[in-house]
Protein backbone atom coordinates (compact mmCIF):
# COMPACT_ATOMS: atom_id res chain seq x y z
CA UNK A 1 0.00 0.00 0.00
CA UNK A 2 1.13 3.64 -1.27
CA UNK A 3 1.96 6.55 1.33
CA UNK A 4 0.15 9.22 0.94
CA UNK A 5 0.96 12.81 1.29
CA UNK A 6 -1.17 15.97 1.55
CA UNK A 7 1.00 19.20 0.38
CA UNK A 8 -1.09 21.93 2.60
CA UNK A 9 -1.06 25.44 1.29
CA UNK A 10 1.48 26.00 -1.00
CA UNK A 11 1.94 28.51 -3.00
CA UNK A 12 1.93 27.96 -7.10
CA UNK A 13 4.20 29.56 -9.88
CA UNK A 14 1.10 31.54 -10.99
CA UNK A 15 0.50 32.65 -7.26
CA UNK A 16 -2.56 30.97 -6.64
CA UNK A 17 -2.71 28.70 -3.88
CA UNK A 18 -3.78 24.68 -3.37
CA UNK A 19 -3.11 21.81 -1.48
CA UNK A 20 -2.05 18.63 -3.14
CA UNK A 21 -3.03 15.22 -2.49
CA UNK A 22 0.05 12.24 -3.57
CA UNK A 23 -0.35 9.12 -4.08
CA UNK A 24 0.66 5.72 -6.04
CA UNK A 25 3.34 8.30 -7.53
CA UNK A 26 0.90 10.65 -8.76
CA UNK A 27 -0.68 14.22 -7.98
CA UNK A 28 -4.15 12.21 -7.37
CA UNK A 29 -6.04 15.69 -6.75
CA UNK A 30 -5.28 19.69 -6.34
CA UNK A 31 -7.69 22.04 -4.52
CA UNK A 32 -8.65 23.62 -1.09
CA UNK A 33 -8.37 21.60 2.41
CA UNK A 34 -8.09 18.16 0.51
CA UNK A 35 -8.13 15.30 3.41
CA UNK A 36 -7.53 11.73 2.82
CA UNK A 37 -7.30 8.91 5.63
CA UNK A 38 -3.99 7.88 6.55
CA UNK A 39 -2.44 10.71 4.49
CA UNK A 40 0.43 12.26 6.20
CA UNK A 41 0.29 16.03 5.72
CA UNK A 42 3.38 18.31 5.19
CA UNK A 43 2.70 22.08 5.54
CA UNK A 44 3.92 24.20 2.75
CA UNK A 45 2.58 27.26 3.94
CA UNK A 46 5.21 29.92 2.74
CA UNK A 47 6.59 27.53 0.23
CA UNK A 48 6.38 27.03 -3.17
CA UNK A 49 5.53 24.33 -5.38
CA UNK A 50 7.47 23.70 -8.29
CA UNK A 51 7.68 20.65 -10.74
CA UNK A 52 11.02 18.76 -9.80
CA UNK A 53 13.97 20.55 -11.90
CA UNK A 54 15.87 18.59 -14.76
CA UNK A 55 19.61 19.01 -15.70
CA UNK A 56 20.31 18.66 -19.20
CA UNK A 57 24.00 18.85 -18.34
CA UNK A 58 25.31 16.67 -15.04
CA UNK A 59 28.56 14.85 -14.65
CA UNK A 60 28.32 12.05 -12.30
CA UNK A 61 32.03 10.85 -13.55
CA UNK A 62 30.81 7.09 -12.76
CA UNK A 63 32.18 4.76 -14.33
CA UNK A 64 35.93 4.77 -13.81
CA UNK A 65 36.19 8.18 -12.12
CA UNK A 66 34.46 7.46 -8.78
CA UNK A 67 37.16 9.53 -6.85
CA UNK A 68 35.20 12.71 -7.94
CA UNK A 69 31.95 11.59 -7.93
CA UNK A 70 29.65 8.55 -8.64
CA UNK A 71 26.25 7.95 -9.73
CA UNK A 72 25.01 7.63 -5.80
CA UNK A 73 26.86 10.78 -4.10
CA UNK A 74 26.07 12.98 -7.43
CA UNK A 75 22.41 12.03 -7.35
CA UNK A 76 21.98 12.51 -3.94
CA UNK A 77 23.15 16.31 -4.47
CA UNK A 78 20.57 16.68 -7.42
CA UNK A 79 17.84 15.53 -5.20
CA UNK A 80 19.03 17.95 -2.38
CA UNK A 81 18.82 20.98 -5.09
CA UNK A 82 15.24 20.05 -5.89
CA UNK A 83 16.14 17.80 -9.00
CA UNK A 84 14.18 14.68 -10.23
CA UNK A 85 15.69 13.73 -13.45
CA UNK A 86 19.46 14.47 -14.45
CA UNK A 87 20.94 13.61 -18.03
CA UNK A 88 25.16 11.88 -17.42
CA UNK A 89 27.41 13.44 -19.67
CA UNK A 90 29.39 10.57 -21.41
CA UNK A 91 32.87 11.73 -20.66
CA UNK A 92 33.31 9.02 -17.73
CA UNK A 93 36.08 5.94 -17.86
CA UNK A 94 34.96 3.85 -20.05
CA UNK A 95 33.38 6.84 -22.32
CA UNK A 96 29.47 6.01 -23.05
CA UNK A 97 30.22 5.14 -26.47
CA UNK A 98 28.37 1.91 -26.39
CA UNK A 99 24.43 -0.02 -25.18
CA UNK A 100 26.59 -1.68 -22.38
CA UNK A 101 28.25 1.83 -21.09
CA UNK A 102 24.84 3.52 -21.12
CA UNK A 103 22.97 0.68 -19.29
CA UNK A 104 25.28 0.52 -16.46
CA UNK A 105 24.84 4.31 -15.97
CA UNK A 106 21.21 3.53 -16.31
CA UNK A 107 20.73 0.70 -13.66
CA UNK A 108 23.27 2.82 -11.25
CA UNK A 109 20.98 5.37 -11.26
CA UNK A 110 17.54 3.13 -10.54
CA UNK A 111 19.58 1.35 -8.06
CA UNK A 112 20.34 4.67 -6.11
CA UNK A 113 16.90 5.57 -6.36
CA UNK A 114 17.53 9.80 -5.74
CA UNK A 115 16.53 11.04 -9.08
CA UNK A 116 15.77 9.53 -12.72
CA UNK A 117 19.05 9.00 -14.37
CA UNK A 118 19.26 9.59 -18.36
CA UNK A 119 22.50 8.48 -19.87
CA UNK A 120 23.97 11.09 -22.56
CA UNK A 121 25.44 8.93 -25.63
CA UNK A 122 28.88 10.16 -26.92
CA UNK A 123 28.66 11.33 -30.83
CA UNK A 124 32.10 9.99 -31.55
CA UNK A 125 34.19 6.75 -30.33
CA UNK A 126 35.97 7.51 -27.18
CA UNK A 127 35.49 11.22 -28.14
CA UNK A 128 38.01 11.30 -30.24
CA UNK A 129 36.12 13.20 -33.16
CA UNK A 130 37.19 10.14 -35.65
CA UNK A 131 34.14 8.30 -35.76
CA UNK A 132 30.38 7.96 -35.13
CA UNK A 133 29.83 5.99 -31.85
CA UNK A 134 27.03 3.52 -31.39
CA UNK A 135 23.79 5.89 -31.98
CA UNK A 136 21.27 3.77 -32.98
CA UNK A 137 22.35 0.91 -30.45
CA UNK A 138 22.34 3.59 -27.84
CA UNK A 139 18.91 4.30 -28.86
CA UNK A 140 17.16 0.82 -28.35
CA UNK A 141 18.92 0.31 -25.07
CA UNK A 142 17.21 0.24 -22.36
CA UNK A 143 18.32 3.67 -21.26
CA UNK A 144 16.70 4.88 -25.02
CA UNK A 145 19.49 7.66 -25.24
CA UNK A 146 17.99 10.43 -26.69
CA UNK A 147 21.14 13.35 -26.25
CA UNK A 148 24.06 12.84 -28.13
CA UNK A 149 27.36 14.50 -26.57
CA UNK A 150 31.10 14.84 -26.97
CA UNK A 151 30.82 17.54 -24.09
CA UNK A 152 34.26 18.07 -23.21
CA UNK A 153 35.42 18.03 -26.47
CA UNK A 154 33.77 19.40 -29.78
CA UNK A 155 32.46 17.54 -32.51
CA UNK A 156 34.77 19.50 -34.75
CA UNK A 157 34.94 17.70 -38.37
CA UNK A 158 31.95 19.11 -40.02
CA UNK A 159 31.32 15.40 -41.98
CA UNK A 160 31.33 14.21 -38.70
CA UNK A 161 29.06 16.46 -37.40
CA UNK A 162 26.48 16.98 -40.03
CA UNK A 163 26.29 12.59 -40.07
CA UNK A 164 26.02 12.60 -36.10
CA UNK A 165 22.73 15.38 -37.02
CA UNK A 166 21.46 12.71 -39.83
CA UNK A 167 21.37 9.87 -38.26
CA UNK A 168 19.95 10.72 -34.71
CA UNK A 169 17.15 11.58 -37.07
CA UNK A 170 15.88 8.51 -37.33
CA UNK A 171 14.73 8.37 -33.51
CA UNK A 172 13.74 11.85 -32.54
CA UNK A 173 17.20 12.38 -30.84
CA UNK A 174 19.53 15.47 -30.56
CA UNK A 175 23.17 16.36 -30.76
CA UNK A 176 24.09 18.60 -28.17
CA UNK A 177 27.73 20.29 -28.96
CA UNK A 178 30.13 21.42 -26.89
CA UNK A 179 30.87 24.23 -29.28
CA UNK A 180 34.42 25.32 -28.91
CA UNK A 181 37.21 25.50 -31.95
CA UNK A 182 40.52 23.30 -30.91
CA UNK A 183 42.75 25.18 -33.20
CA UNK A 184 41.51 28.27 -31.73
CA UNK A 185 41.87 27.48 -27.96
CA UNK A 186 45.03 25.90 -27.95
CA UNK A 187 46.50 25.89 -24.22
CA UNK A 188 44.03 28.40 -23.51
CA UNK A 189 42.91 29.31 -19.77
CA UNK A 190 40.40 31.59 -18.99
CA UNK A 191 38.59 34.34 -21.89
CA UNK A 192 40.68 36.13 -23.81
CA UNK A 193 40.56 40.07 -23.12
CA UNK A 194 41.52 42.76 -20.59
CA UNK A 195 42.09 40.32 -18.05
CA UNK A 196 43.87 37.76 -19.87
CA UNK A 197 46.54 40.10 -21.60
CA UNK A 198 46.82 41.74 -17.63
CA UNK A 199 47.49 38.08 -16.17
CA UNK A 200 49.71 36.97 -19.35
CA UNK A 201 47.21 34.08 -19.87
CA UNK A 202 46.76 32.67 -22.86
CA UNK A 203 42.98 33.45 -23.85
CA UNK A 204 39.98 32.20 -25.25
CA UNK A 205 38.15 34.15 -27.30
CA UNK A 206 34.40 34.59 -28.06
CA UNK A 207 34.88 33.89 -31.48
CA UNK A 208 35.92 29.82 -30.95
CA UNK A 209 32.37 29.18 -29.19
CA UNK A 210 30.23 31.43 -32.18
CA UNK A 211 32.09 30.09 -35.10
CA UNK A 212 31.07 26.51 -34.08
CA UNK A 213 27.59 28.01 -33.26
CA UNK A 214 27.16 29.72 -36.68
CA UNK A 215 28.39 26.22 -38.32
CA UNK A 216 26.06 23.80 -36.81
CA UNK A 217 23.05 25.71 -37.43
CA UNK A 218 23.85 25.72 -41.09
CA UNK A 219 24.25 21.93 -40.91
CA UNK A 220 21.34 21.12 -38.36
CA UNK A 221 18.92 23.77 -40.70
CA UNK A 222 20.81 21.56 -44.06
CA UNK A 223 19.60 18.19 -42.35
CA UNK A 224 16.35 19.05 -40.78
CA UNK A 225 18.24 17.86 -37.27
CA UNK A 226 17.92 18.86 -34.03
CA UNK A 227 20.84 20.68 -32.17
CA UNK A 228 21.27 21.72 -28.86
CA UNK A 229 24.10 24.28 -28.13
CA UNK A 230 25.50 23.19 -24.51
CA UNK A 231 27.02 26.04 -22.16
CA UNK A 232 26.77 29.56 -23.94
CA UNK A 233 28.80 31.75 -23.04
CA UNK A 234 29.05 34.69 -25.17
CA UNK A 235 27.02 37.65 -26.52
CA UNK A 236 28.08 37.06 -30.00
CA UNK A 237 26.79 33.30 -29.29
CA UNK A 238 23.46 34.98 -28.37
CA UNK A 239 22.89 36.80 -31.19
CA UNK A 240 23.69 33.78 -34.02
CA UNK A 241 20.95 31.68 -31.88
CA UNK A 242 18.66 34.31 -32.15
CA UNK A 243 19.10 34.50 -35.58
CA UNK A 244 18.84 30.83 -36.17
CA UNK A 245 15.61 30.64 -34.04
CA UNK A 246 14.51 33.97 -36.59
CA UNK A 247 15.44 31.80 -39.83
CA UNK A 248 12.92 28.76 -37.96
CA UNK A 249 15.82 25.83 -37.70
CA UNK A 250 15.56 23.83 -34.65
CA UNK A 251 18.02 24.92 -32.86
CA UNK A 252 17.85 25.08 -28.45
CA UNK A 253 20.30 26.12 -25.93
CA UNK A 254 21.41 26.25 -22.38
CA UNK A 255 23.51 28.40 -20.06
CA UNK A 256 25.16 27.42 -16.71
CA UNK A 257 24.80 29.02 -13.47
CA UNK A 258 27.88 30.42 -13.44
CA UNK A 259 27.66 32.25 -16.88
CA UNK A 260 24.49 33.84 -15.47
CA UNK A 261 26.30 35.42 -12.38
CA UNK A 262 30.23 35.44 -12.51
CA UNK A 263 32.93 36.77 -15.07
CA UNK A 264 36.56 36.64 -15.96
CA UNK A 265 37.19 39.43 -13.01
CA UNK A 266 37.57 36.55 -10.56
CA UNK A 267 40.57 35.12 -12.26
CA UNK A 268 42.36 38.10 -10.47
CA UNK A 269 42.37 36.14 -7.59
CA UNK A 270 44.38 33.49 -9.38
CA UNK A 271 42.08 30.87 -7.52
CA UNK A 272 41.82 28.00 -9.90
CA UNK A 273 38.10 27.44 -8.90
CA UNK A 274 36.91 30.23 -11.08
CA UNK A 275 38.61 28.09 -13.92
CA UNK A 276 35.81 26.56 -16.29
CA UNK A 277 35.23 25.29 -19.56
CA UNK A 278 34.10 27.53 -21.47
CA UNK A 279 35.55 30.37 -19.22
CA UNK A 280 33.76 32.91 -17.19
CA UNK A 281 33.61 35.72 -19.42
CA UNK A 282 32.88 39.60 -19.23
CA UNK A 283 30.07 41.71 -17.04
CA UNK A 284 28.96 42.33 -21.17
CA UNK A 285 28.04 38.87 -21.91
CA UNK A 286 26.39 38.04 -18.84
CA UNK A 287 23.70 40.40 -19.62
CA UNK A 288 23.28 39.06 -22.57
CA UNK A 289 23.01 35.45 -21.07
CA UNK A 290 20.40 36.88 -18.73
CA UNK A 291 18.20 38.96 -21.46
CA UNK A 292 18.46 35.62 -24.09
CA UNK A 293 17.11 33.54 -20.54
CA UNK A 294 14.62 35.64 -20.46
CA UNK A 295 13.12 36.54 -23.39
CA UNK A 296 13.77 32.56 -24.26
CA UNK A 297 16.53 32.71 -27.17
CA UNK A 298 18.25 30.47 -24.86
CA UNK A 299 16.15 27.76 -23.68
CA UNK A 300 17.13 26.02 -20.56
CA UNK A 301 19.66 26.52 -17.54
CA UNK A 302 21.75 23.35 -17.43
CA UNK A 303 24.39 23.23 -14.41
CA UNK A 304 27.54 21.79 -15.82
CA UNK A 305 27.97 20.20 -12.50
CA UNK A 306 31.55 19.09 -12.87
CA UNK A 307 32.77 17.58 -9.67
CA UNK A 308 37.12 16.93 -9.24
CA UNK A 309 39.07 15.84 -6.50
CA UNK A 310 40.46 18.18 -4.33
CA UNK A 311 44.28 18.05 -5.61
CA UNK A 312 42.97 18.89 -9.59
CA UNK A 313 42.02 21.85 -8.38
CA UNK A 314 44.26 22.78 -5.34
CA UNK A 315 47.22 23.35 -7.48
CA UNK A 316 48.77 26.49 -9.51
CA UNK A 317 46.28 27.70 -11.99
CA UNK A 318 47.86 26.35 -15.23
CA UNK A 319 47.31 22.42 -14.06
CA UNK A 320 44.00 22.89 -12.38
CA UNK A 321 40.88 21.27 -14.30
CA UNK A 322 38.29 22.99 -16.03
CA UNK A 323 35.09 23.16 -13.66
CA UNK A 324 32.90 23.67 -10.95
CA UNK A 325 29.77 22.21 -9.20
CA UNK A 326 26.27 22.90 -9.62
CA UNK A 327 23.86 20.74 -8.67
CA UNK A 328 22.98 22.34 -5.27
CA UNK A 329 23.05 25.90 -5.43
CA UNK A 330 21.27 26.24 -8.95
CA UNK A 331 17.85 27.17 -7.74
CA UNK A 332 19.57 30.01 -5.76
CA UNK A 333 21.77 31.15 -8.27
CA UNK A 334 18.93 31.38 -11.20
CA UNK A 335 16.55 32.90 -7.93
CA UNK A 336 19.46 35.49 -7.58
CA UNK A 337 20.39 36.66 -10.69
CA UNK A 338 17.06 36.31 -12.76
CA UNK A 339 13.67 36.24 -10.32
CA UNK A 340 15.46 39.02 -7.79
CA UNK A 341 16.59 41.38 -10.88
CA UNK A 342 12.91 40.78 -12.02
CA UNK A 343 13.74 39.04 -15.24
CA UNK A 344 11.21 36.54 -14.67
CA UNK A 345 9.01 35.15 -12.55
CA UNK A 346 8.55 31.83 -11.07
CA UNK A 347 6.75 30.48 -13.69
CA UNK A 348 9.40 31.40 -16.41
CA UNK A 349 11.40 29.38 -13.66
CA UNK A 350 9.74 26.59 -14.46
CA UNK A 351 10.22 26.71 -17.84
CA UNK A 352 14.34 27.28 -18.13
CA UNK A 353 14.61 24.63 -14.95
CA UNK A 354 12.37 21.59 -15.83
CA UNK A 355 9.11 21.51 -18.47
CA UNK A 356 11.63 22.95 -21.42
CA UNK A 357 14.65 21.46 -20.70
CA UNK A 358 12.14 17.65 -20.43
CA UNK A 359 11.06 18.57 -23.49
CA UNK A 360 14.64 18.93 -25.61
CA UNK A 361 15.75 15.90 -23.35
CA UNK A 362 12.24 14.09 -24.74
CA UNK A 363 12.06 12.39 -21.02
CA UNK A 364 8.44 11.59 -20.41
CA UNK A 365 6.86 12.17 -16.67
CA UNK A 366 8.88 14.84 -16.27
CA UNK A 367 8.56 18.75 -16.16
CA UNK A 368 4.71 18.28 -16.05
CA UNK A 369 2.82 20.51 -14.09
CA UNK A 370 1.42 20.51 -10.50
CA UNK A 371 -1.94 18.91 -12.02
CA UNK A 372 -4.44 16.13 -10.77
CA UNK A 373 -3.32 12.77 -12.76
CA UNK A 374 0.38 14.01 -13.42
CA UNK A 375 3.40 12.11 -12.25
CA UNK A 376 3.98 13.33 -8.61
CA UNK A 377 7.70 15.22 -9.73
CA UNK A 378 7.21 17.70 -6.83
CA UNK A 379 9.96 20.66 -5.53
CA UNK A 380 9.09 22.86 -2.83
CA UNK A 381 11.07 25.52 -1.99
CA UNK A 382 11.28 28.55 0.47
CA UNK A 383 12.21 31.04 -1.74
CA UNK A 384 12.87 33.65 1.81
CA UNK A 385 15.25 31.81 3.00
CA UNK A 386 18.89 33.27 2.51
CA UNK A 387 22.05 30.06 3.23
CA UNK A 388 25.52 30.65 2.60
CA UNK A 389 27.53 28.06 0.51
CA UNK A 390 29.28 25.76 2.63
CA UNK A 391 31.12 23.12 -0.50
CA UNK A 392 32.28 21.07 2.71
CA UNK A 393 28.81 20.75 3.64
CA UNK A 394 27.34 19.24 0.31
CA UNK A 395 26.60 15.75 -0.85
CA UNK A 396 28.20 16.04 -3.93
CA UNK A 397 32.17 14.56 -3.78
CA UNK A 398 33.61 17.99 -5.19
CA UNK A 399 34.35 20.99 -3.40
CA UNK A 400 34.93 22.81 -5.81
CA UNK A 401 31.87 25.46 -5.73
CA UNK A 402 32.31 28.74 -7.33
CA UNK A 403 30.18 30.28 -4.95
CA UNK A 404 31.54 29.62 -1.61
CA UNK A 405 31.31 31.75 1.08
CA UNK A 406 28.22 34.09 -1.18
CA UNK A 407 24.76 34.08 0.30
CA UNK A 408 22.17 33.03 -1.53
CA UNK A 409 18.08 33.36 -1.66
CA UNK A 410 16.15 30.39 -1.83
CA UNK A 411 16.15 27.20 -0.02
CA UNK A 412 14.70 23.42 -1.40
CA UNK A 413 12.97 22.28 1.88
CA UNK A 414 11.11 19.31 0.12
CA UNK A 415 11.76 17.17 -3.41
CA UNK A 416 9.16 14.07 -4.37
CA UNK A 417 10.09 12.06 -6.73
CA UNK A 418 7.51 9.75 -8.35
CA UNK A 419 5.37 10.62 -5.02
CA UNK A 420 7.97 9.44 -2.64
CA UNK A 421 9.78 12.56 -0.86
CA UNK A 422 13.39 12.19 -0.98
CA UNK A 423 14.41 15.21 0.78
CA UNK A 424 12.32 16.41 3.57
CA UNK A 425 12.62 19.53 6.09
CA UNK A 426 16.13 20.22 3.14
CA UNK A 427 17.59 17.05 4.26
CA UNK A 428 17.97 13.96 2.68
CA UNK A 429 15.39 11.45 3.92
CA UNK A 430 15.29 8.02 1.59
CA UNK A 431 15.56 7.01 -2.01
CA UNK A 432 12.51 5.61 -3.97
CA UNK A 433 11.50 2.57 -2.19
CA UNK A 434 11.28 0.68 -5.62
CA UNK A 435 15.13 1.56 -5.98
CA UNK A 436 16.82 -1.79 -7.53
CA UNK A 437 19.17 -2.11 -10.15
CA UNK A 438 16.43 -3.82 -12.51
CA UNK A 439 13.32 -2.11 -11.30
CA UNK A 440 11.11 -1.89 -14.61
CA UNK A 441 10.14 2.42 -14.08
CA UNK A 442 10.09 2.86 -18.12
Amino acid sequence: MSVKYIIKDAAMADGSHADLLVADGRIMETGASLSAAGATILDADGLLALPGMVDLHTHLREPGREDAETVETGTRAAALGGFTAVHAMANSMPVADTAGVVEQVFSLGRRAGWVEVRPVGAVTVGLAGERLAELGAMADSRAQVRVFSDDGLCVHDPVLMRRALEYVKAFDGVVAQHAQEPRLTAGAQMNEGAVSAVLGLTGWPAVAEESIIARDVLLAQHVGSRLHVCHVSTAGSVEIIRWAKGRGINVTAEVTPHHLLLTDDLVHSWNPVYKVNPPLRTAEDVTALREALADGTIDIVGTDHAPHPSEHKECEWAQAAMGMTGLETALSVVQHSMIETGLMNWADFARVTSSRAAEIGRVGGQGRPLAAGEPANITLVDPAARWTVAPDKMATKGRNSPFAGLELPGAVQATFFRGHPTVLDGMLNTPHPSAVEDSAWM
